[in-house]
């Protein structure tokens, strides 16, 4: 006896959320399984099942940096400045800061070292 499920409405692709396409590749990739199991066992198609799996597996796009313009910068003054004036977050959690005081080439320089 064959299965078929009728979509109505006028949406006619299906959903899923990030949490059923985390469990469904787990299943479907867990040690012993077969995909076309699972993919029926999920009312799935096989391929879309491995078309979610090699978007999991790629590696992530880049990120991309803003450009750095460098301007000439007023006369320092007697006082330091309270805290830092460029603030770069880094993906793993590392922060590099500068200060206003910093000089432009080594400004220039920290940013081309993180690009």
């Amino acid at each position: 006896m064959s299965h078929m499920t009728l979509l109505t409405g006028p949406e006619r692709r299906r959903r899923w959320s990030e949490e059923v396409r985390e469990q469904i590749l787990a299943a479907a990739f867990s040690p012993g399984a077969v995909v076309a199991d699972v993919a029926r066992q999920f009312e799935v198609s096989t391929s879309l099942i491995y078309k979610w799996r090699r978007a999991y597996l790629a590696p992530p796009e880049p990120m991309g940096f803003a450009p750095a313009v460098l301007m000439s910068a007023p006369e320092p003054s007697a006082t330091p400045s309270p805290g830092p004036a460029i603030v770069v977050e880094l993906p793993g959690g590392a922060r590099v800061s500068l200060a206003a005081t910093t000089p432009a080439s080594l400004v220039a320089a920290t940013l081309k070292a993180l690009r």
